[in-house]
């Protein structure tokens, strides 16, 4: 039997609480996140809040989760203290200013936090011995790429450090090499489009020569190459012809400035882009990977996470199918990285393709976004489960509307759902589950376990991971 998520208190359409012997928890069956959900919301509606629930959910039911964050505030599952002990929750407080904003001692703001926690959590049957559980039974790493705060992330991993993956699934290898040639092109500001650039088809070709002879396509070694090309030919036409010495050259020259470059160096260290080692349990308990991005510029995110997400489709297409949820992948705030047609960011073409190709395998997709005007519907299309929150504007409110067509409004009249939107009110949410009889509930999250103080920057990952 599927496992049941608990997410927090429901309620009917109309607003009415649960009859007497009805329940009033949302119990949301595991295997319904296989067909993937999005959490729509605005600013302050609770989203960030229900995702983390969900994370949690799945760590308590046994499902491995890896978290993609932009914001910088999914590295608070970190601060899950296995107490309501106000020694525990006081260190970051004060992190946060409240002790000197506020009147009165740190104690006694801590202890007050302390309670609001315990009486918020217990509301929704978790005690002590619950989050004790839930602290010795789950294992969260934060995995911050070109930073130390968390682990360091090897990106170009697949070219440097070679793996059997040639020999057992050619089709994934190529597809993670073609991503990470992408990278080191867009790095260097040349044009990245694998079908279109005549620098990543010679880049491609000469690490697909060594990865398949198992020898590491590092930079050093592809530098010499391009001066040097250990082959006659591209396709039909000579090397030279394909592309000329002095493209090559200079190509070359931009591959050694890259190699020099301080920061690129970092790029280049800590443990290998491996998402099935994430999905291992840790010591007998469930991992969460938190991938956090919150540290990088606009452009190196798009660059770093379209690798990665194609790592993720690699690993789900490698797994056996299942109709039982096996891993959870967490998008929050996937604005700007799943865009309508005609934008296509590096991050686009793997997403779309888990959302119609994990739910074969088990892996459930989980996006939340407080810009509904930015995404592509017709990918969202493929979600069963929608969590619709607070929304800002009347132009949100209709692009849902029009955007969810028959997935979210089934059985509703869109001026009845019109309404429904516009009058939640903040941390409630329409859930509509396409795998549940009824047309949809009202849902006010359960509080989270873990301490939510909001977005933390690189020192406060630090110390978070010191004390975990």
């Amino acid at each position: 039997m599927s496992a049941k998520l608990h997410l927090g208190t429901v309620r009917a359409l109309d607003g009415q609480k649960p009859k007497a012997g009805e329940e009033s928890r949302l119990l949301l069956p595991a295997r319904d996140l296989v067909t993937h959900g999005a959490v729509l919301g605005m600013t302050g509606s609770g989203k960030t809040g229900l995702v983390m629930v969900m994370v949690e959910e799945a760590l308590r039911a046994g499902v491995p989760v890896l978290c993609i964050d932009v914001k910088g505030d999914l590295p608070n599952l970190l601060l899950s203290f296995p107490s309501f002990a106000a020694e525990a929750v006081a260190p970051w407080l004060e992190a946060a200013g409240t002790a000197s904003s506020q009147a009165g001692t740190a104690s006694s703001l801590a202890e007050k936090a302390a309670q609001e926690r315990e009486h918020g959590l217990r509301a929704h049957g978790i005690d002590e011995a619950a989050l004790l559980g839930y602290a010795q039974r789950s294992f969260v790493r934060v995995v911050t790429p070109g930073s130390d705060a968390g682990e360091l992330l090897h990106l170009l991993s697949s070219l440097e450090r070679p793996t059997a993956r040639w020999a057992e699934d050619p089709e994934a290898a190529r597809a993670t090499l073609s991503a990470a040639v992408s990278l080191v092109l867009r790095l260097l500001g040349r044009d990245a489009d694998p079908a279109r650039s005549k620098e990543h088809v010679l880049l491609s070709v000469l690490a697909e020569r060594r990865l398949a002879a198992g020898q590491p396509a590092d930079i050093p070694s592809l530098l010499a190459d391009v001066a040097a090309p250990p082959i006659t030919t591209i396709g039909a036409l000579g090397v030279d012809e394909f592309l000329s010495k002095r493209a090559r050259k200079e190509l070359a020259a931009s591959l050694n400035n890259l190699l020099a470059a301080p920061m690129f160096r970092s790029w280049r260290e800590g443990s290998s882009l491996d998402v099935a080692a994430w999905m291992r349990p840790v010591n007998g308990r469930t991992p969460a990977t938190v991938l956090s991005v919150a540290h990088l510029d606009d452009d190196e995110r798009e660059l770093v996470l379209g690798l990665v997400l194609e790592e993720v489709l690699s690993w789900v297409r490698g797994v056996p199918g299942s109709r039982e949820l096996r891993a959870l992948i967490v998008f929050d705030e996937v604005f700007g990285f799943l865009p309508p047609h005609p934008q296509n960011p590096p991050t686009k073409r793997p997403l779309v393709a888990l959302m119609k190709q994990a739910r074969a395998f088990g892996v459930g997709v989980l996006v939340a976004t407080q810009n509904p005007m930015d995404l592509d519907y017709r990918a969202l299309s493929n979600a069963g489960l929608w969590c619709l929150g607070r929304l800002q504007t009347d132009a949100d409110r209709e692009r849902v509307i029009e955007g969810l067509a028959n997935e979210a409004n089934a059985g509703m009249a869109q001026a009845e759902l019109r309404t429904l939107l516009k009058r939640l009110a903040l941390r409630w949410f329409f859930v509509r589950n396409v795998h549940a009889a009824r047309e949809g509930v009202l849902l006010q999250p359960r509080w989270a376990m873990s301490l939510m103080r909001g977005p933390m920057t690189r020192a406060e990952i630090r110390r978070a991971r010191k004390v975990g």
